[in-house]
């Protein structure tokens, strides 16, 4: 980054000019970590951008949600550098990175045979992990039993199923809440973790009749499993600390998206865990001063799985099109994505609570053989304009869509490797997305390999 673009970097609020540079998202020399975070309703595309960030990275981190999360990355490995396809579900994407050290946050639900199942998967495809690999020791645990009961809520809640992965996720968060969870430090004082055990599996016994599951087996699977995974353990809020007072370079790699945060998302149909910036603080133990550069990954249309409102869903070819051009299908569920225009109003929400300096858009190449694009820019609801995104899901279900369109460029994009070279429709299409949110977009995904990331 040249000198005097220092205000650009963390300036994404600064008025757009085409002499912007490429942010550099590491200031030397200063404590602070860069963030990654999803924009809309998650499976925007986070993992590619953490990958190529990972390059120069020291320290990756999780700090939030646990294996419901999915990033698919396309990354050549070992001494041949053959690309494989890797699929990252509780583990820190930055790991593809040889050098990169990987923490799982205190605030993110560990699934413990989960995390070894995927640390033997990405081992066996050539990744070594070894010795930097570590889990806070604040983190809470996802049980079995929690993913029996998040079925047995889903089905509790009949026509208004919220469409979770039933990984055990909502459950988890819910007895952290009630503080009656159970911790990673916990599994290593045996007795009484299967005293703890014993009381909470009992509760949700009470609560849903019981249901088959084997309780004193799974206290000695634990006994088992707390063996393995104490090499892997550590003091998370003293590591990432050290980590930043010693001027590493560190990357939080957000999960889901704001649109399913618990408190800024569509409640109910949200996740159950703070998805967005102050996720980050609380889920690290790392106050604001320490936050640096914000990217938000932004689809160039708009997707969701499971249920909940969709203000700009498409139902027709158009998103037919999207869904299969775009292979819309979710990586840690295989459920096929509700697709849509994309939807600035949801942006505009999103990027007030996360305070963007810059965005990653993502599959703008998806868009390439449509004659012409639209773009979701208000709610209007009884002729009026809503003000923001409604919290009330009954005001939302009433809201019109006012859209602009944009002519499409008609020609692949997959080839190009710089701004300048896109199609000028193509660049319009981004030039608008920058001036209505007034946040530059840096990076921009033609393509899925690391290589396919136009850098503006």
């Amino acid at each position: 980054m040249a000198a005097g673009d220092e205000s650009d970097c963390r300036g994404a609020k600064v008025a757009l000019a085409p002499s912007v540079g490429t942010p550099e998202p590491w200031r030397h020399g200063e404590a602070v970590a860069t963030i990654v975070l999803g924009a809309q309703w998650g499976d925007e595309g986070k993992g590619k951008l953490v990958d190529i960030l990972a390059a120069d990275i020291d320290v990756c981190a999780r700090c939030a949600g646990g294996n419901n999360a999915g990033h698919t990355i396309v990354a050549p490995v070992g001494p041949d550098q053959a690309k494989k396809t890797f699929a990252f579900h509780l583990l820190p994407s930055g790991l593809v990175n040889p050098k990169c050290t990987a923490l799982i946050g205190s605030g993110v639900v560990v699934h413990v045979p989960s995390f070894f199942e995927e640390l033997a998967a990405l081992e066996s495809q050539g990744l070594d992990c070894t010795n930097r690999l570590f889990v806070s020791d604040r983190a809470q645990l996802v049980f079995d039993f929690h993913q029996i009961v998040d079925g047995l809520k889903e089905v509790e809640l009949g026509g208004s199923s919220i469409g979770t992965t039933k990984k055990g996720i909502g459950p988890a968060y819910s007895g952290k809440a009630s503080r009656s969870g159970l911790r990673v430090h916990h599994l290593f004082d045996h007795e009484n973790f299967a005293q703890r055990f014993r009381k909470l599996v009992e509760g949700r016994f009470k609560r849903y009749g019981t249901f088959e599951y084997d309780t004193e087996g799974e206290i000695e699977r634990y006994k088992i499993l707390a063996d393995r995974l104490r090499p892997f353990v550590i003091d998370g809020v003293v590591y990432i600390h050290q980590a930043l007072a010693s001027g590493k370079k560190v990357l939080v790699e957000g999960a889901n998206a704001l649109m399913l945060d618990l408190d800024y998302g569509t409640y109910p149909f949200v996740t159950s865990s703070s998805t967005g910036i102050g996720g980050v603080c609380t889920g690290l133990g790392i106050p604001p001063k320490s936050i640096g550069h914000t990217i938000g990954v932004v689809k160039a249309y708009t997707t969701r799985v499971g249920g909940g409102p969709f203000p700009t869903e498409q139902l027709n070819d158009v998103g037919v099109h999207l869904q299969d051009v775009g292979r819309e299908y979710g990586v840690t569920t295989g459920r096929k994505r509700r697709c849509g225009w994309l939807d600035l109003v949801v942006m505009k929400h999103s990027t007030l609570i996360n305070g963007y300096d810059s965005l990653n858009l993502t599959k703008l190449d998806v868009l390439d053989d449509l004659p012409e694009i639209q773009i979701g820019v208000k709610y209007m609801v009884d002729g009026k304009e809503l003000p923001g995104f409604p919290a009330d899901l009954e005001v939302l279900d009433k809201v019109q869509v006012e859209y602009v369109t944009l002519p499409g460029w008609k020609t692949s994009i997959a080839a190009v490797t710089t701004y300048e070279d896109l199609p000028t429709n193509c660049k319009k299409y981004v030039e608008y997305i920058e001036a209505f949110l007034k946040v530059p977009v840096r990076w921009i995904g033609v393509g899925p390999g690391r290589e396919s990331m136009i850098m503006k």
